[in-house]
């Protein structure tokens, strides 16, 4: 028991130093850093000192009307991002695992090839897209008599869930496909065998076996969601763009220490928007955890 426990804790020390290293030393020092402020001395005329204000950077946080608005497009974001992900990615995947697919790999690799783009020329690519002037896309648009502003108020949220789609669709495709193909053919020919036709086999067969995949990217996705920052920002760049520099609560963050030098009120922000990842993933852990229990229990 102790030669086990000696090489357990070998083999873990070295996680648990990067991940103090990596994770719990950053935030904490993002924590410490919410709870100052630097103020200047006289009547602005002398230097800075740094002031202990309590909470008063998570208070001017909560009541900036720009960081409140940043969850609600969070929330538009991942109300129409995370549906339209989930059910793609699982559509592909299902279609790559039936029996009518052919050249499946050169499908899978084309639809995972975005993911291989970087997010920074990702978002590039589709800002000259979805530039009037310059974009053949909307040229064509509207010649065809359809007339669409990417940069609008209206279409600002669909664009930005546009490129996510393209980044991510095909990485979260092939995570499911993985699930699909672990399954028991046994268990499908059984179902083929009592008349099940293939939609019958993709919805009350395989996406019942696969349910653990689709709670694992749903967490994921809703973390990532949270963390939106890449493409709106260089959205924000686009003409007439209604993105703004505050969209969302990382680009709040982002702004207050990088445009404003307020570096305890971004430490407040992003504490926040931690938080809320956290308490998130809480649920949606919990929330599995449930219907996994409630299940066994019933069978």
């Amino acid at each position: 028991m102790k030669a086990r426990t000696r090489a357990a804790t070998i083999l873990l020390t070295p996680f648990f130093l990067l991940f103090t290293a990596v994770m719990v030393v950053p935030i904490g020092y993002a924590v410490w850093l919410s709870l100052f402020t630097e103020k200047q001395s006289g009547l602005g005329f002398g230097g800075t000192e740094t002031v202990f204000t309590g909470l008063d950077n998570y208070t001017a946080a909560l009541g900036d009307r720009a960081f409140r608005e940043g969850f609600g497009v969070l929330l538009g974001y991942c109300l129409l991002y995370i549906p339209l992900l989930l059910a793609g990615a699982l559509g592909l995947a299902l279609l790559l695992d039936s029996a009518l697919a052919r050249a499946r790999r050169f499908f899978q690799l084309a639809l995972f090839l975005p993911h291989a783009v970087p997010g920074i020329i990702a978002a590039l690519i589709w800002v000259y897209l979805y530039t009037p002037q310059l974009s053949p896309v909307v040229q064509a648009m509207e010649a065809g008599g359809i007339g669409f502003d990417f940069f609008s108020p209206e279409g600002a949220l669909p664009s930005v869930v546009n490129i996510a789609l393209w980044e991510w669709l095909g990485y979260n495709m092939v995570i499911f496909y993985a699930a699909l193909q672990a399954i028991d053919r046994s268990v499908l020919e059984a179902a083929t065998v009592d008349g099940a036709g293939a939609w019958r086999i993709a919805f009350s067969v395989k996406i019942p076996l696969v349910k653990a995949s689709l709670a694992m990217v749903a967490l994921f996705t809703i973390i990532g969601s949270l963390q939106l920052f890449t493409e709106p920002l260089i959205l924000n760049k686009g003409t007439g763009s209604a993105v703004t520099s505050t969209w969302t609560p990382n680009m709040y963050a982002y702004t207050a220490a990088f445009d404003r030098n307020d570096y305890g009120l971004a430490a407040a922000a992003s504490v926040l928007l931690a938080l809320t990842a956290a308490l998130l993933s809480f649920a949606v852990t919990r929330m599995t955890g449930r219907r996994k229990a409630g299940k066994e229990r019933t069978a």
